[in-house]
């Protein structure tokens, strides 16, 4: 049985925080920059500044690893390749978009425009992240 290379791993899941960063300022300023903006304000809350915005840097790259080193333990199972990258960009947008953005719509956190829109791009954005990430990682050998 090959071990999982935590170095490629990394690797990888930097390269996919990387793509997975763009994705989230495109969407975020970008995109929907101006109805968050309104979002904040009709909710009371403050605009996030730059502590919010380096943490979600932060925590976006860690996710990367994160959806790197699921591909990389899934693969024994479904094959290497696109199709299984993914399925682990799949499980990430399922908890991350999804089950949070049902939560926050259904209390009215969110607008539902912003809802759709997000879960239709975070599906493109952590699909294309996880084969990012699925691309640069190989497997060592025992």
């Amino acid at each position: 049985m090959k071990k999982i290379n935590l170095g490629r791993v990394l690797l990888g899941g930097l390269i996919a925080g990387v793509v997975l960063n763009i994705g989230e300022f495109l969407l975020n300023e970008v995109v929907l920059g101006d109805d968050m903006r309104s979002d904040f304000a009709r909710l009371g809350l403050p605009q996030p500044g730059g502590d919010f915005i380096a943490k979600a840097v932060v925590a976006t790259f860690v996710l990367g690893v994160v959806i790197t080193f699921l591909y990389a333990a899934i693969r024994t199972q479904f094959g290497s390749g696109v199709k299984t990258a993914i399925y682990a960009g799949l499980f990430a947008w399922f908890f991350i978009y999804l089950y949070t953005g049902v939560i926050y719509s259904g209390l009215g956190m969110v607008a539902m425009k912003l809802f759709w829109i997000g879960l239709v791009w975070g599906l493109v954005e952590y699909s294309l992240g996880a084969i990012a990430g699925a691309w640069i990682y190989r497997e060592t050998e025992p």
